[in-house]
Formats: structure tokens, C-alpha cells, sequence
């Protein structure tokens, strides 16, 4: 960290007091998931909370997760960097939210299945070996996808208490939350998560409004505008404009990103799959598109503010130039907690900083039991020659958090990531979506589909990977030394949503392809 960085993140106004609130609000959550673990008898429960999840609940449940603390920290950077012209991510959110509530697009279908995970319906409809390669890509994508959480909430936690980012303080703090994490969603399961998801949607609730509107106060609405103004002009506005921090090709995937948050992604799914009937899923996203938007658009607003503070005060201005327009990764991610620190007093800072640091956790239990629950469902017990017992599954399902714990505590202080962190978390989603979606809405709506397809999509969609600036360096560095030829033009020109969006159409090509070249001769019976 820069020196003048390091100075600007100690200057906030977290105090021993506010450490106190955190730490109250900390052991209630762990209290929550300790008594949670009489309500778990099989892995309907552990996964689904027993499919008994109503709307009301379901709704607070998902907003809960979806608004977690990497969420606000990728969508401030959004705004940092692109000005109100990032709201469009959010505008194509809800919008899209909309339309899977009201249709019920392959969430109520899946709900209709009655399975417990998205490669379960892929066993039921392709086989058992679709099922298990699904099983196998969703993890490795979904393992790799949140990989930065927890970078991320260390500098959110550095920006806004002040702590020092050398030394071992930061590490003892991350390595306390996930252990924090890892405890009640191991003994809990689903239910812990639905529990401690609610307290956290009123909590944020509260907390977006508040900071929100201190920020709004400290500024000033003219001000907001005008500074944007100054400094991004229309680009700062309009997200078309192709010199800005997004495109039209940018737009375009950011609209197909919005079926994927709600109908694809599975933790997502999962609050689907929880719910008690396919009429609540429907009125769960139709209700919930506002918590969609809104999910984007404050924590952009938040970036947008931090953009307009750190531009207009000469002592924190340093630290971010001359990126100042454009930060780079890292570097944009102090941008809003530093401004969250200087704007909150006392007291509500902590109030702020125990939502985020609960949102935090919110996000990681339900990721935690996504993966650790496809692997054990749709890898382990098909490959498997004896069944294993319920309490077996739910036993395997506890190890394999604990090592996706650490497998995620690695990778994210070790893989370098180049460009913003949603890009970073759409490209390595995309490793499973972009298949994923083929799949979905080939085995849902189209009798001909084919397992060949389907496993043909999914490999298709391993090219996502390939929109990864890390991975895109290393061929052009590469291919400069094996062939003495540059790339870097080319791979310039391979953004993460034009490798995305290219993806996501050869996966479709593969899937309908396969199945036309390659029927099957019956309907798959096992998986």
C-alpha cells in the first residue's frame, strides 16, 4: 500500500466503541446458527431449510445475500470509475428480476423438479455423467468466482476502522470472520442461513438509508452532479458512450448478467429452490427486483460519492492519482469505505460496519453451502457404489466447507487480478453460466436436447476463462517469447464482456448442434 494511502485509511472515525457494537452484533449471528442445528434433521433441511420458505421471509432471505459486502464493494468501484452511468447495472437487474419473477423463467421449472441443485436436474434430464461434469465445472467456477471475497472485505475492514494493512492484524481479523462463518453455517446449515440472512436485511435496510443520506448532507446534490460533470463528462452519464468505462457491448452483457443473478447463479436458485411453493418463487423475484437495482445502485452511489470527496479534498487526492479517473484495481476498492470513514460519527459507523461485516458473512455461508452441496450431491454420491446415508451427506457436506474455506482464503491473497472486481467475478462466473444457460433452457424447454449437447455446452463454456486479463497476459507473454509475436493488441481488444458474450452464443451453437448431430436414443433415467 502506498504511504499516503496508509495515512488517508487511518484516519476515520471507528472507535473502540464501534468495535464494541460489531462484536455484539457478531455473537448474536453465531448464537443464531448454534441454535439453528436442532431444526437440521437430513439435507432437504441443510440445503433448502426444508423447502419451507414463504415469500415475505424468502424475500428479506434473498436480499440478504444478494446485497452482501463484496456486492457493495464491486458496484462502489463501479461508481468510482464510471460515474451514474454504472446504474444501468442495476436498472437491467431489476428490470430483468422482473420478468424471471413474472414468467417464472426456469426458476419455477426448477422448483418444479423438486431437486436440490442445478446438476441434479441435469441428472434427471441427460444422465448421470452430464450431472457430475456440471457438478464439477459449477464448483471449480463458483470456488474460483468468489476468490477475491475475502481481499475485498480486508480492505473494506482496513478503509473503514483504520486498522493497519502491514502486519498481522489484518490477517487475525479475515482468518476470525470466516472461522465465524464456517461455525454456524457448518452446524446450521440452510436454516441458520435464512435466520441471520432476515436480521441482516433489516439491519442494511437501515444502514443503506442512513449512509446514504449523510452522504447526500456531507455533498450536496448539485455538487454530485456537477463534479461528475467535470470530471467524466457524458461518460459519466451514459453508459453507450464507447470512450467511457463500459460500451454498448458492455450494456448488452450486463442485461444477459441480470438473468443470470436471478436465474442461474445458484445461490440465487437456491433461495428459489427453498421457497414452498412455485408460486412464491414467482412473487419472491417479482417482489424482490427492487432489492435487485437497488442492490447496484446505492453502493454505486456510494462510489460516485467517494469519487467527488477524494477529488475535492486536497489530502486524500494523492492516494488515488493520478487513477483518479480511472483507479486501478485495489487501489478504487478504499475508495468508499476511506469515504464511509470520514462521513459516519461515531456509533453509526459501527452500526454500518457490523451490516457490511454481516453481509460479509451472509454472502460466504450461502456460498460455503452452494458448493460444498454440489459437490457432495452431484459429484460425490453418483460416482459413489453404496448410498450414503442422509447424516453421511450432511457430514460430507460440513468437511468440504471447511476446505473450501481455505482453498478460498488462498486464493484470495494469492491470484492477481487485474481488472475491476465485478469484471474479475462475471468472467469466472461465466466459466459456468455461459453452459449453464445453454443447458437450463435447452433441457427445459426444448424435448430434443441432447446430453451431448449439454456436455458440449458446458466444455464450451470453459473458454470464459479466456476473459481473465491474468490468463490473457500470460498467453500474450508467452507467445512473445515462444514466437516472438506481441498480442497484446489483440487481447486489448478481448474485453471480459466480449469474450463473455462470445462464450455464451458458442455454448448455444454447441448445444443445439450436439443435439442435432448426436440424439439421445431415450430419455436419461439415471442421476
Amino acid at each position: 500500500m502506498q504511504e499516503s494511502l496508509q495515512k488517508i485509511v487511518q484516519g476515520t472515525n471507528f472507535t473502540g466503541f464501534d468495535w464494541g457494537i460489531v462484536a455484539v452484533y457478531l455473537a448474536i449471528s453465531v448464537a443464531v446458527g448454534i441454535l439453528a442445528r436442532r431444526y437440521v434433521a437430513d439435507m432437504a433441511d441443510y440445503v433448502v431449510a426444508g423447502r419451507g420458505i414463504r415469500t415475505a421471509l424468502g424475500i428479506a432471505t434473498l436480499t440478504g445475500t444478494e446485497l452482501g459486502l463484496v456486492t457493495v464493494m464491486y458496484n462502489a468501484e463501479k461508481g468510482f470509475n464510471g460515474g451514474f452511468a454504472a446504474f444501468h447495472i442495476g436498472l437491467a437487474a431489476g428490470v430483468v428480476a422482473f420478468f424471471v419473477g413474472v414468467t417464472g423463467f426456469i426458476i419455477a421449472s426448477l422448483r418444479r423438479h423438486e431437486v436440490l441443485t442445478i446438476p441434479e436436474f441435469y441428472g434427471k434430464r441427460f444422465g448421470k455423467r452430464t450431472r457430475v461434469l456440471g457438478g464439477i465445472i459449477l464448483a471449480l467456477g463458483g470456488i474460483l468466482n468468489m476468490g477475491m471475497f475475502l481481499k475485498a472485505g480486508s480492505i473494506f475492514i482496513v478503509g473503514i476502522t483504520g486498522l493497519p494493512a502491514e502486519g498481522a492484524a489484518l490477517f487475525i481479523v479475515m482468518f476470525v470472520l470466516l472461522a465465524l462463518v464456517l461455525f454456524y453455517t457448518v452446524l446450521g446449515g440452510m436454516v441458520s442461513v435464512v435466520l441471520t440472512d432476515y436480521v441482516q436485511f433489516v439491519v442494511l435496510s437501515f444502514g443503506l438509508l442512513l449512509a446514504t443520506g449523510l452522504a447526500i448532507m456531507k455533498l450536496g446534490w448539485a455538487n454530485i452532479f456537477t463534479s461528475i460533470i467535470e470530471l467524466k463528462g457524458e461518460a459519466g452519464f451514459n453508459p453507450l458512450v464507447a470512450e467511457g468505462a463500459f460500451g454498448p457491448d458492455y450494456v448488452v452483457w450486463m442485461a444477459f448478467l441480470g438473468i443470470v443473478n436471478c436465474a442461474l447463479w445458484p445461490t440465487a436458485v437456491t433461495r428459489a429452490l427453498a421457497c414452498e411453493s412455485e408460486a412464491v418463487v414467482k412473487r419472491q423475484f417479482t417482489c424482490g427486483a427492487f432489492a435487485f437495482a437497488i442492490r447496484v445502485i446505492v453502493p454505486s452511489f456510494w462510489g460516485i460519492c467517494a469519487l467527488v470527496l477524494i477529488a475535492q479534498t486536497p489530502a486524500l487526492t494523492p492516494a488515488f492519482a493520478p487513477e483518479i479517473i480511472k483507479a486501478e484495481p485495489y487501489t478504487a476498492w478504499y475508495a468508499m469505505p476511506v469515504f464511509l470513514g470520514r462521513v459516519l460519527p461515531v456509533g453509526l459507523i459501527g452500526i454500518i460496519t457490523a451490516a457490511m461485516i454481516a453481509a460479509f458473512m451472509s454472502t460466504h455461508d450461502s456460498y460455503f453451502l452452494c458448493w460444498s452441496s454440489v459437490i457432495t450431491n452431484d459429484v460425490a454420491v453418483p460416482l459413489m457404489r453404496k448410498p450414503l446415508s442422509q447424516r453421511a451427506q450432511v457430514t460430507l457436506a460440513r468437511v468440504l466447507i471447511l476446505v473450501i474455506g481455505v482453498l478460498i482464503f488462498l486464493i484470495s491473497f494469492l491470484f492477481p487480478i487485474r481488472e475491476d472486481l465485478w469484471d474479475y467475478m462475471a468472467v469466472t462466473g461465466a466459466i459456468y453460466f455461459s453452459g449453464a444457460f445453454a443447458v437450463l433452457v435447452g433441457g427445459l424447454y426444448w424435448r430434443r436436447a441432447s446430453s451431448t449437447g449439454a456436455v458440449l455446452a458446458m466444455i464450451a463454456g470453459c473458454f470464459a476463462v479466456f476473459g481473465l486479463e491474468a490468463i490473457q497476459k500470460g498467453i500474450a507473454s508467452a507467445s512473445e517469447k515462444l514466437l516472438g509475436r506481441n498480442l497484446d493488441g489483440l487481447m486489448g481488444a478481448l474485453t471480459g464482456a466480449r469474450v463473455g458474450l462470445a462464450v455464451v452464443s458458442l455454448a448455444v451453437v454447441a448445444m443445439v448442434a450436439g443435439s442435432l448431430l448426436f440424439p439421445d436414443k431415450k430419455a436419461a433415467e439415471e442421476g
